[in-house]
């Protein structure tokens, strides 16, 4: 028996709540920092999608949504353009969520959206207030059991180490710093890509003046030895010319010395003549 089609009803589905992206500067720095920071990790993971600020309906034909501040998806499409994120057309939720906590954000991050994330498989959830304000701790974390939430013991350091990402976080100062657990390597900042992007192009550009210099050096050797050829065959052009002179000479001496024997006359010797009396 054939199963009946499913049409989704004709709504639409606004990507936009008309809420402002973040409280202040300092949160809208920290989401952008580890939704790019995310990006770039997994930029090579086709299957692992990384957003953040984007609304995410999980009832079809219902405008029920949420909108993460930061999230990561295991098993879609990255290169799918969405404007807003459907759960029954994705079919997966997202296994990471962040929210950046705020005074304005803090009673919908810890009590509507904790148990909505855990309801929707959200594997893990946490939080992190950038001043320190209103969550105690700053940073904390919830990891999915039996269908809810446990929290998270902070590391020392005060970080959390991600299961599900593989990334490590630890506040440092009003940022949240992210580092691979596996290599320990550091996930850059904008601000720290683009230093490293100028720092690389300072030195290609000492190398390629290096090598211009190093250029111009040989060309002068070259131009040098070139000079010193043309002076050596000049030298010996000189030289070649002078014996030939000196062998022209020394023919034209014996043949006039031919010629004067053969008319009876010899060529004064140096002996001494005898004085006349």
């Amino acid at each position: 028996m054939a199963i009946p089609l499913q049409h989704e009803p004709e709504i639409e589905y606004p990507d936009s709540d008309g809420k402002p992206m973040a409280e202040s500067p300092i949160h809208l720095e920290v989401m952008l920092h580890c939704i790019q920071a995310l990006k770039d990790r997994f930029a090579q993971e086709p299957d692992v999608y990384v957003a953040g600020n984007m609304l995410l309906y999980y009832e079809q034909g219902k405008r029920s949504s949420v909108a993460p501040d930061v999230f990561v998806v295991r098993g879609v499409p990255k290169e799918e353009d969405r404007d807003v994120y459907l759960l029954w057309r994705e079919g997966k939720a997202p296994c990471f969520v962040l929210e950046v906590t705020s005074k304005t954000t803090r009673e919908e991050d810890e009590t509507s959206k904790k148990p909505r994330y855990a309801q929707l498989g959200v594997e893990e959830y946490f939080l992190f207030d950038p001043r320190g304000e209103y969550l105690h701790p700053r940073f904390q974390g919830h990891r999915l059991t039996g269908g809810a939430y446990q929290p998270l013991r902070l590391a020392p350091g005060g970080g959390l180490t991600s299961r599900a990402l593989g990334i490590t976080f630890l506040p440092q100062g009003k940022s949240l710093r992210m580092t691979d657990a596996k290599t320990g390597r550091l996930l850059l900042t904008y601000e720290e890509w683009k230093a490293k992007a100028e720092a690389a192009e300072d030195r290609a550009e000492a190398a390629e003046e290096r090598a211009a210099a190093a250029e111009g050096r040989a060309e002068a050797e070259r131009a040098a030895r070139r000079v010193a050829e043309e002076r050596a065959a000049q030298a010996e052009e000189r030289v070649t010319e002078e014996a030939t002179a000196r062998q022209a000479a020394e023919e034209r001496a014996r043949a006039l010395a031919e010629e004067l024997e053969a008319v009876g006359c010899r060529p004064r010797s140096h002996a001494a003549v005898a004085p006349l009396r």
